[in-house]
């Protein structure tokens, strides 16, 4: 939200990867024809278009066709855990998510820099109906917007986490092609100030109160937890 694929931050992780793994391949995914309209696209495209989009593009490069591992930022890390769900070819061998709204937000407490006054506008449509037909359809902050006191509510408006989360009924597939995965790994900032709450970085639920997670192990250095996964009472991964 309010960064892009070719810049900033993000160049930074890529040149680490890079630097880490010469000659790999590496794909930032750009939403849009330019980077102003991938950072436009971060607020205002439908999340399930996005995703859609994504697996279009990662089907066509042929460098992925046997597999690749993928990173997810903020929001983009449930985005792309959407498309190893939805989109097993090509498949996704392993999953990294920093920072990621998994189990949605119900608070938006700070957006960075230029991005402020849009944020502030956000905030506005949030708290007049996030779980509205056209806010939800447009506004990508509300398609991840999670009402703990009102958890019917969410459940039956929202258009894109329920789903993926298999909080409205069972999609066997998105069990199956997740269980695909070799590893998931979802990474907590402790200091985070944009995500609310901010356990829902390293929580995933299905089902009620069932939830997804098993502390599996901790690197107290920066706070990156393992989980293994629970998926209808099963334990995997």
């Amino acid at each position: 939200m309010g960064d892009s694929c070719c810049k900033g931050v993000t160049l930074h992780f890529i040149k680490l990867v890079k630097e880490a793994i010469p000659g790999i391949h590496v794909l930032s995914l750009q939403i849009g024809n330019s980077i102003k309209e991938d950072i436009k696209n971060g607020y205002f495209m439908n999340v399930n278009d996005q995703v859609e989009l994504v697996c279009n593009i990662l089907s066509k490069d042929r460098k992925l066709k046997n597999g690749y591992n993928a990173l997810g930022f903020s929001q983009g890390g449930q985005f792309i855990r959407a498309v190893a769900q939805r989109c097993p070819s090509p498949p996704m061998i392993n999953l990294i998510t920093f920072g990621s709204q998994h189990q949605g937000v119900y608070g938006l407490p700070h957006c960075p820099g230029e991005s402020s006054q849009i944020c502030d506008w956000i905030r506005k449509l949030l708290n007049f109906g996030a779980y509205r037909n056209s806010i939800q359809k447009h506004l990508v902050q509300a398609e991840y917007w999670h009402d703990s006191m009102n958890e019917e509510l969410y459940r039956s408006k929202s258009v894109f986490l329920a789903d993926i989360n298999q909080e409205r009924g069972i999609n066997e597939s998105y069990k199956e092609n997740l269980l695909k995965l070799k590893k998931f790994v979802m990474i907590k900032f402790l200091k985070d100030s944009m995500v609310d709450p901010i356990d829902s970085e390293v929580r995933m639920q299905c089902f009620d109160s069932v939830y997804l997670m098993v502390p599996f192990g901790i690197n107290s250095c920066s706070c990156i937890t393992f989980y293994k996964m629970l998926l209808l009472g099963q334990s995997v991964l």
